[in-house]
């Protein structure tokens, strides 16, 4: 899958990767690629920025820690992260209904009452 396609989503299953368990950067990569059967496999350049800028906006929080004599920061889901990943599968959920439809020929269902 190109890197393209996912613009406008990749802060959705970021919050999706953490919603089990904090994990540290290459765990999510990780856990991305295994959720996608491989078809995700995204670069540390893509996830890094993308988890600092989830940060900022308080929807995860980091912490350091130090596994096996390196340090590495863990990130876990806010409350506001939370309700934000519950909203955005929502909006998903719409937008793929009805880009389906459109493609497909057939009508879309109502939307999920906001």
């Amino acid at each position: 899958m190109r890197a393209e396609e996912l613009k406008g989503h990749l802060d959705a299953m970021l919050l999706a990767a953490l919603e089990g368990a904090p994990r540290h950067g290459y765990a999510v990569i990780e856990a991305l690629r295994q959720s996608t059967g491989g078809r995700l496999d995204l670069p540390t350049g893509t996830i890094y920025p993308a988890l600092r800028r989830l940060e900022q906006a308080g929807l995860i929080t980091g912490s350091w820690s130090v596994v096996g004599g390196r340090r590495r920061r863990e990130y876990r889901l806010t409350p506001a992260g939370t309700r934000a990943l519950s909203g955005r599968r929502a909006d998903w959920r719409d937008f793929s209904a009805t880009v389906t439809a459109a493609l497909e020929g057939t009508a879309c269902p109502n939307p999920s009452p906001a």
